[in-house]
């Protein structure tokens, strides 16, 4: 009889061991619990850490089991230049509302403010990253959320600096209205497919507001990348789309709004490309859809490297720029239909809101540019435009069927 009341006691008390409620844990000054590691080691699986206001000086903090990390006011978490801050090794583990400080350098190891390993179901929200390394690291890690952060770096140069988001070998992400600033680039993907890069901004950084290569089934939905050191590169990629962004005054010798290298089966669509060197440079990139966007006051709207084919460019507006279109080539594959063109000085006699005579976007002013870069100096002179009437009516250097047959006599709207 003693048996079977001490197995029905022990079978209860299980039963509540599992069934128990998660807890809150609280981290402060003057609390019992003053750092939060010591209050990981303490918590059980799912209970909430509270971290209340203040300055925690800490590093190498492991996350080793699915927990919710909640700053109150935004405590601090000073690493004192140490090394990594957060690692987070658990499954359904949430950071919210943290100030982190002071990420350590190094040159053979990549620290980060916050790195996930191996990890899913995580969110990472609301956090400010300062005087970083690397700011926010995923790695091989899935179906996760980094939303609303700020990361605001003080990079100088490209070798001592890393980058603000960084995904790798990670797939069904979604990175969503974070700020990255000074940084070396601002969000950065390698091996990471079914990715969402949505309604973020990305500006001032050394290198690229965004830089991915080899991430496949991804979408970029409304972000701001602005003034970055060379702009945004897409690479080695496939079934993309770039659906709303906006890429503004990435200037410099090498700078471009948009790089396209090997990138097949793609969506760009309603984007802004204003005032750039080039707007989009394209090399080694086939059938992708080009609908829709606005290519103002750039140096060059678009400039073809060779090796694109089956591309469609149309209900575009290319507007006030140098040159429309610049092409290295005299064969072409790719069609160019029903844009505007603010330099279309054609007619419409029909009424029928297309213009009556073709427009050829590619002047042979930026062939000459393009094998002669000095040549710009020349850019407003009349020769040059007297050179461009004789292209125009004779092509001899550029593609003869790289034409606009049906040219909008108004802007898309």
């Amino acid at each position: 009889m003693m048996k079977l009341v001490s197995l029905f006691i022990l079978i209860l008390s299980l039963f509540q061991g599992v069934s128990q409620e998660p807890k809150r844990v609280t981290v402060c000054e003057t609390c019992e619990l003053k750092s939060i590691s010591e209050a990981i080691e303490i918590a059980a699986d799912h209970d909430t850490i509270v971290v209340k206001k203040g300055t925690y000086k800490e590093f190498n903090i492991l996350v080793d089991k699915p927990l919710t990390i909640i700053g109150e006011n935004y405590p601090v978490i000073d690493g004192e230049d140490k090394g990594e801050i957060i690692r987070i090794v658990s499954d359904n583990v949430t950071i919210d509302g943290l100030f982190i400080i002071n990420v350590g350098t190094s040159y053979t190891s990549d620290y980060a403010a916050i790195r996930v390993v191996k990890s899913e179901h995580f969110v990472i929200q609301n956090v400010v990253l300062e005087k970083l390394f690397f700011g926010i690291y995923l790695e091989k890690s899935n179906y996760g959320k980094v939303y609303h952060n700020k990361i605001i770096g003080d990079a100088v140069d490209e070798y001592n600096s890393g980058n603000g988001i960084q995904l790798w070998y990670s797939k069904h992400v979604e990175v969503e209205k974070n700020i990255v600033q000074h940084v070396r680039d601002g969000i950065y993907l390698e091996f990471s497919d079914d990715i969402t890069i949505k309604e973020n901004t990305s500006t001032d950084n050394l290198r690229y507001g965004l830089h991915f290569m080899f991430s496949n089934n991804d979408v970029y939905l409304n972000n701001v990348f602005e003034n970055n050191g060379a702009g945004v590169a897409v690479m080695f990629s496939k079934r993309i789309k770039m659906i709303g962004n906006t890429f503004r005054k990435n200037w410099g010798t090498a700078a471009f709004g948009m790089l396209l290298k090997e990138i097949n089966d793609a969506e760009i669509s309603g984007n802004t490309f204003e005032e750039n060197t080039i707007g989009i440079n394209i090399e080694g990139s086939n059938r992708i859809a080009y609908k829709n966007n606005n290519f103002i006051k750039n140096g060059w709207a678009i400039k073809v490297l060779g090796a694109c084919y089956t591309n469609t460019f149309s209900q575009n507006n290319f507007l006030y720029n140098s040159f429309d279109i610049s092409y290295n080539s005299k064969l072409n594959d790719n069609v160019f239909d029903q844009n505007y063109w603010s330099d279309y000085t054609g007619y419409d006699l029909d009424k029928n809101g297309i213009g009556d005579v073709p427009y050829r976007p590619v002047k042979l002013f930026s062939y000459i540019v393009n094998k002669t870069p000095e040549t710009i100096v020349l850019l407003r002179s009349l020769f040059m435009d007297i050179i461009d009437f004789s292209e125009k009516v004779s092509p001899v250097f550029t593609p003869d069927d790289l034409l606009d047959a049906n040219p909008l006599m108004k802007k898309v709207l």
